[in-house]
């Protein structure tokens, strides 16, 4: 037996050991892909704290597209943080991708962000002097994926197989997002949690960036979308509100809408 003295590295203590198939609390008989617990996150003391998230409880079955919806400062993307292993909560558990990131250290959260989840924000974060496809592998790269067919492939995924040699000047502003969820899916990743990924971008080019990211989903990956675009719940399969720091309503989309008939 190992005693608490014995205990292995903390970036190896969040790998979660294995378990038969889950079944949710809402009784879909699908694996969670991440679980928070009492899930909180602090910031400063005294006068000076700041409570960004609040005892967050909430449960994404695999395979689901789920949107967070709410206004800005309602901690919607502290959560997200949270969830992809920026920063560990102060309080509570958050599991996803088999892992406790609660207990995990810098490395151990290092090595899930590089393993598990891909990344997609409001600002494309492209660099101007190379080109989509090497903008698309320079992030693989890092992961260990970096074959130029595992990239090309990423980059038609998200139709811009012939834009592979465009620089992001020119490019889109639609096109630049697709560029970034093609670099963020070039790993396979498990989890793709999107940070206002429309914020910057008109209907049109918007429905086009949904399209993409409800067709990931239909491959089966879990996707999470943070936005405060009310529009775009129709589209989810499962929608969680947040306000001051706090989830505080988690409902359910039977017919998710199609990304075509997403309007704002």
């Amino acid at each position: 037996m190992r005693h608490d003295s014995d205990q292995a590295p903390a970036s190896e203590r969040g790998t979660a050991p294995r378990r038969g198939p889950a079944t949710g609390r809402d009784g879909t008989g699908k694996r969670p892909a991440v679980v928070l617990r009492g899930a909180s996150k602090t910031y400063g003391r005294g006068r000076a704290e700041v409570h960004a998230l609040r005892e967050a409880d909430l449960e994404v079955p695999e395979g689901e597209l789920v949107v967070l919806l709410g206004p800005s400062g309602s901690g919607k993307t502290t959560l997200l943080n949270l969830i992809g292993g920026i920063e560990p909560p102060s309080a509570g558990e958050v599991l996803a991708g088999g892992r406790d990131l609660s207990r995990l250290d810098e490395d151990g959260r290092t090595a899930y962000r590089r393993d598990t989840v891909g990344f997609v924000f409001q600002f494309f974060n492209l660099v101007p002097s190379l080109t989509a496809l090497e903008n698309v592998r320079l992030v693989a790269e890092l992961t260990g994926r970096g074959d130029r067919e595992r990239s090309a492939a990423a980059l038609a995924a998200v139709g811009l197989d012939e834009r592979g040699s465009h620089f992001p000047a020119q490019l889109s502003g639609g096109e630049q997002q697709r560029v970034a969820i093609a670099r963020a899916i070039a790993k396979d990743p498990a989890l793709l949690l999107c940070d206002e990924p429309t914020g910057a971008l008109d209907l049109d080019t918007g429905r086009g960036v949904l399209r993409v990211l409800q067709d990931l989903n239909g491959e089966g990956r879990t996707v999470l979308i943070v936005t405060h675009n009310a529009a775009i719940a129709a589209m989810a399969h499962r929608v969680v509100r947040m306000r001051s720091g706090r989830i505080v309503e988690v409902a359910e989309n039977a017919a998710p809408a199609p990304a075509e008939e997403v309007t704002w």
